[in-house]
């Protein structure tokens, strides 16, 4: 019996989606990856890490001028802080007395924004921390070695060369405040050189970003970004160091 010649030939259920079907479902595939990959590492910039450079000779030979490094968010918080931590902190005290750079197009602005370049318009510094809240810090001791709560400290990461501070200071850091420098000393405008501006060279925890993690760019510099507690192992706490000082 010949078949109506209005009724729709069926598509047999599995057959091959067509040429243009299957580049279509090609580019929706392409543009889903793209999409949660730009979601992924927008949380991840928000909540967990994010990408900073290093635009100065201050923290050599740790870190090096136009290194990326990662920033650990949850530092302090819910991860502590400790000495020997590299930190990185919003200038809120003015140390840079600059602007910041602007992005240099909408490309560089956009891949800030999700987290995949570091953020050129934003004021931070990175340093080491020396002194935690109620902490004595002092320079230096007989033999030229930072003092903290009364025990002189080794810094092994010191940039060849550099003396623990030229400077003489003797400070004990205020309650929720840190006592920051940088690694080369002869090159670092840190906690010593802003004694006498706002904020007495003591840097808020507040205005900590992170810990610093990772060196990712350079592959060559590919690592650790240098972070040393063990350099602090022997310093007692405050109250401790006060008491045997008693």
């Amino acid at each position: 019996m010949a078949q109506d010649s209005g009724q729709q030939a069926q598509v047999p259920p599995n057959a091959e989606p067509s040429g243009g079907r299957r580049a279509w479902l090609a580019v929706r595939e392409i543009v889903l990856i793209v999409l949660i990959t730009i979601l992924a590492s927008f949380l991840v910039k928000t909540f967990l890490f994010r990408a900073y450079y290093i635009p100065s000779g201050s923290m050599e030979q740790t870190l090096q001028i136009n290194d990326r490094i990662f920033v650990n968010l949850l530092v302090p918080g819910p991860f502590e802080l400790d000495r020997g931590d590299v930190v990185v902190f919003e200038d809120s005290k003015g140390w840079l007395g600059r602007p910041a750079p602007a992005a240099n197009n909408a490309v560089q602005e956009a891949l800030e924004f999700i987290g995949l370049m570091p953020d050129s318009s934003e004021q931070h510094l990175v340093k080491r921390v020396i002194g935690m809240p109620g902490d004595r810090v002092e320079c230096c001791s007989d033999d030229g070695q930072l003092i903290v709560n009364g025990t002189a400290v080794q810094e092994p990461y010191l940039h060849p060369g550099s003396a623990p501070s030229e400077m003489p200071f003797d400070v004990t850091v205020p309650e929720g405040h840190i006592w920051v420098m940088g690694d080369h000393r002869d090159a670092s405008a840190d906690s010593r050189m802003h004694q006498d501006g706002p904020g007495n060279g003591f840097i808020s925890l507040d205005d900590v970003t992170g810990r610093a993690e990772i060196i990712a760019w350079p592959v060559a510099h590919w690592g650790d970004a240098g972070s040393n507690r063990d350099a602090f192992d022997e310093v007692p706490d405050p109250d401790s160091a006060r008491s045997r000082a008693e």
